[in-house]
């Protein structure tokens, strides 16, 4: 699909979409929670559905609540759990993740519980990002495991069996967020994990705020050791557990960051407690001086003239490319590190980002760990979203503004993670029309 937007000045009101992150970390819950879990305001992204599907394939039934109006829509998980595996358990060989690598790398783990050989699999650019971890990891958890060369597919043969072990922490949280909840599923008695490096630290918080909502207790020290205490029972041994997906703050940062250049919004729907790591969006924002107004139950931002800024975005790298459309109109030179965290993305957004922007005249540079952005004059371009679903996200929000009309190739790269961007932009008074190839 090809998206053209003219330039226009937006304005209106939103409510954020449902954040991924959390949608997809509930699945993984309800899957181990034996019993019936209740998943309001889910997410309907690509990466959210894959989610959907793989706890169907290990057993789970899924059944969707669609509701009008100003009801929520849920989901109905019903699940035998893991840690338990009957006679009458019903689940498949081979799970496909899509292109999430949240979804592979906390499922795998997960999967490994079960004493059957599973393979996992996954799609797209998935297929090209490591996952070394596994084939360092599972042997010591005495689980078979058979890699492509470090990468997809993965051939694991289980049951887990959950014990103290040491793992690296400075690729990605995921693989943490896995093995945190695929102890806590497997555990017999207190074990612990050691971190060294760990990076993406907000992204655990979530992990662990929503496990202790599901029951578990983990305890942190200092991100270096995770010390998993086994559940037990408490007279109530299969509770309905009701969890409320809250706004994405990835998605958001798109949004707000469209109002700060292209004119003013209120959006709605996001947790200003929240844990997520892209909340730094209101940081950043406040850094570049501008318009933000914050209130209890919605957050608006108005076009003014920006400053720049300078922000290290090592915990939160998928505000890499908003951040870039925001420099781009910053009046000054604004520097964003932590640029060794996007090599293994969807593209290496690194380079992704300087070469598409550089189709718009902005002038966007790598020096070691920073990317340095050289605000001016946006012109519209033909440009490619490499199949990344931020850097098409990115580029639409930079061409509202630009000197004439942008058009994006493979814009429906947005379905990985908001679906409805497009379709909100909008809304929002955006002059956006959807082409086909």
């Amino acid at each position: 699909m090809k998206v053209l937007i003219q330039p226009t000045e937006i304005g209106g009101a939103l409510h954020a979409p449902s954040s991924k992150s959390a949608m997809q970390r509930a699945c993984a819950l309800a899957l181990l929670h034996e019993g019936e879990t209740i998943i309001v305001n889910p997410g309907n992204s690509a990466d959210d559905l894959a989610a959907l599907q793989v706890i169907r394939k290990l057993g789970a039934k899924v059944i969707v609540n669609e509701v009008h109006g100003e009801e929520q829509s849920n989901i109905m998980v019903s699940s035998p759990g893991l840690s338990t595996v009957s006679s009458f358990r019903e689940f498949t060989r081979e799970i496909n993740c899509g292109e999430s690598g949240l979804c592979v790398r906390m499922f795998t783990p997960i999967a490994a519980i079960l004493p059957a050989e599973i393979i996992i699999n996954g799609e797209g650019s998935l297929l090209s990002r490591p996952m070394n971890l596994f084939d360092q990891v599972f042997p010591e958890l005495e689980t078979g495991i058979q890699s492509n060369n470090g990468k997809l597919p993965i051939k694991i043969k289980g049951p887990l069996v959950a014990k103290d072990i040491t793992i690296d922490g400075t690729l990605s949280s995921q693989f943490l967020t896995g093995l945190l909840m695929a102890f806590a599923g497997a555990a017999r008695q207190k074990v612990t994990i050691n971190v060294m490096g760990l990076k993406s630290k907000p992204y655990i918080d979530l992990t662990l705020e929503m496990m202790r909502h599901f029951g578990y207790q983990i305890a942190n020290e200092n991100y270096e050791r995770f010390h998993i205490i086994p559940k037990t029972g408490n007279g109530d041994l299969n509770p309905v557990i009701t969890y409320t997906v809250e706004g994405d703050w990835s998605s958001a940062a798109f949004l707000l960051t469209a109002g700060a250049i292209a004119g003013g919004i209120k959006l709605k729907g996001l947790n200003l407690f929240s844990v997520q790591a892209d909340k730094a969006i209101l940081q950043v924002l406040r850094d570049a001086e501008a318009d933000l107004e914050i209130n209890s139950n919605e957050i608006v931002v108005r076009l003014k003239k920006l400053k720049p800024f300078r922000f290290n975005a090592t915990d939160c790298p998928d505000l890499f490319p908003p951040l870039v459309s925001l420099a781009a109109y910053c009046e000054g030179t604004s520097v964003i590190e932590g640029v060794h965290r996007l090599i293994f993305k969807e593209s290496n957004r690194a380079y992704t980002l300087i070469e598409e922007f550089k189709k718009m005249g902005i002038k966007v540079e790598l020096m070691d760990d920073r990317l340095v952005i050289e605000g001016g004059k946006i012109k519209g371009a033909n440009v490619h979203s490499h199949h990344d679903h931020r850097i098409a996200m990115a580029c639409a929000v930079a061409a509202l503004r630009a000197e004439g009309e942008t058009l994006i190739e493979e814009a429906g790269a947005v379905n990985k993670s908001y679906p409805d961007f497009y379709k909100h932009l909008k809304m929002l008074g955006a002059n956006v029309s959807l082409l086909s190839k």
